[in-house]
């Protein structure tokens, strides 16, 4: 297991790294010195003994329940299966329950009738994900000040800036990235299961932005039980594991992918997104995915958003609001760094005989190398050589050291046919590797021709609206688009 597991990291203070830095309630580093490490660390790492006298730490489920009483809130309802392809959020059920009848449900009460009825406890997991503490406690924001990210740096932020996560066995996010800040999160109940990847494993992750989100960009890769046969630049990813346990706080540097599983029959966590400087860059390369991807994918079937739209995503996605964001993004961007001249030297330099390949993201979906990395900032890299804090109460995920995925049991792979388990066990129909026969230049193809062989054909590799966003909302090309749009406002 890897270094950062619940086997791994200490559970009680011990001198070590940081100890010179101890505060006067006895933690490990003081708020000054756990910024300097979140600020400059570029690995994902756990820290002890930071969090041992907030007052969340007494969040268990039973005790939420009590606070909240009657109050609703909505959980996401997944399949408890071994399956390629991801859980996406599109593609699961939704109830509206409380606590209470949660709690009730996940001790298997197969008779319990209520919102969870029709969900059989052995099949199915429970998820409230992405609770934002304003909308949760809104008549109880006293609550708010027993979330102390203050002790990690950062003043003033508590509860108001966080968001709750309750789930049960086998609840889990899809792996994805967050295009703002990094991301801070304390384990109070339970263990989740962390599976890590580098920024620079991008290509290898097969990035979409369907379903579509601000500030997620999903992988196509269910990464704990991959196609390797659809997928196979996976196998060169670099995948960093670690159990948090009650009590750890997890910091996850910008744009590292994560997928997050809850391995205990309840899990209860709290995180809060920090922002960075990349960020008001990252709003821009934001708002033009936004752009491109609602004005392809409506215009596709405007009928349906739902069936592309992430179900968190709810604000407007008509084009003239999303232009008007686009525009709103642009100018915070040329205003923020107005003032200092930064935009000419730091963020809109797009000739490709000043920057370096890797600032550029033009790296082959197939035959990129590992040194090729997104536009990190040299200055915070820097300052990581400078800075071992590690020790005790700071443990870094490091890689996981395995056999290669396609000798490992159990792993499904496809052959053009459908998938097949080692215990062979079907799971459905790969895409066939055939193009449909284009028509010659100046022929003509009726629309009843094309829906009907689009649907006839479902086993041909037709190309879609979604493999072209795949390509136009990349990150590297968004980084791209961004930057020279950027440089022509100000010139």
């Amino acid at each position: 297991m890897a270094a950062g597991s619940e086997a791994g990291v200490p559970q009680t203070l011990a001198a070590g790294a940081g100890g010179e830095e101890e505060g006067k309630h006895g933690k490990p580093f003081t708020p000054e010195k756990a910024k300097e490490i979140i600020m400059s660390l570029q690995q994902p790492s756990v820290f002890c003994n930071m969090a041992f006298d907030w007052p969340a730490r007494h969040w268990t489920a039973e005790h939420l329940s009590e606070v909240l009483g009657g109050k609703q809130i909505r959980f996401r309802m997944g399949l408890q299966r071994t399956d390629t392809a991801p859980q996406f959020e599109t593609a699961c059920s939704y109830v509206d329950a409380t606590l209470e009848e949660f709690l009730t449900w996940n001790c298997d009460q197969s008779s319990l009738s209520g919102p969870f009825g029709d969900y059989d406890h052995s099949k199915f997991w429970a998820y409230a994900d992405y609770k934002y503490f304003v909308n949760l406690f809104d008549d109880k924001t006293d609550v708010f000040q027993e979330v102390m990210w203050s002790d990690f740096g950062f003043p003033g932020r508590n509860g108001q800036e966080s968001t709750l996560w309750i789930g049960s066995l086998g609840a889990h996010t899809p792996c994805h990235l967050d295009s703002y800040g990094c991301n801070l999160v304390f384990q109070v109940q339970g263990r989740k299961m962390w599976h890590l990847f580098p920024p620079e494993d991008t290509p290898f992750l097969y990035p979409t932005r369907i379903p579509y989100e601000e500030s997620s960009v999903f992988s196509k890769v269910n990464v704990v039980n991959p196609d390797l046969k659809r997928f196979p630049q996976f196998q060169k990813a670099q995948r960093h594991v670690v159990t948090l346990s009650p009590g750890q706080v997890l910091f996850v540097p910008r744009h590292w992918w994560h997928y997050v599983e809850s391995i205990d029959p309840v899990t209860v966590s709290i995180n809060s997104w920090i922002e960075l400087e990349e960020d008001h860059l990252a709003r821009v390369e934001e708002a033009i995915t936004r752009v491109l991807v609602c004005a392809l994918k409506t215009a596709e079937d405007p009928r349906n958003p739902r069936a592309w739209l992430n179900p968190t995503e709810v604000e407007e996605i008509s084009h003239g609001v999303n232009c008007h964001y686009l525009n709103g993004a642009v100018s915070a961007f040329l205003e923020h760094h107005r003032a200092s001249g930064e935009i000419e030297g730091q963020a809109l330099q797009t000739n490709g005989k000043h920057r370096k390949k890797e600032e550029l993201h033009a790296c082959s979906h197939v035959e990129v190398e590992q040194t090729c990395s997104p536009n990190v900032n040299k200055h915070r890299a820097t300052k990581q050589k400078a800075v071992d804090p590690f020790g005790p109460n700071l443990v870094a995920v490091t890689l996981l050291t395995e056999e290669p995925l396609s000798e490992r049991g159990g792993v499904v792979e496809g052959d053009g046919k459908g998938f097949v388990d080692k215990d062979g066990e079907g799971f459905g129909q790969l895409h066939g590797t055939k193009w449909e026969q284009v028509p010659n230049r100046g022929e003509t193809v009726s629309a009843e021709h094309v829906a009907s062989s689009s649907t006839a054909a479902t086993s041909q590799a037709l190309v879609t609206t979604d493999d072209l966003l795949d390509c136009v909302v990349n990150p590297q090309v968004t980084r791209m688009v961004a930057q020279l749009l950027l440089q022509g406002r100000s010139l």
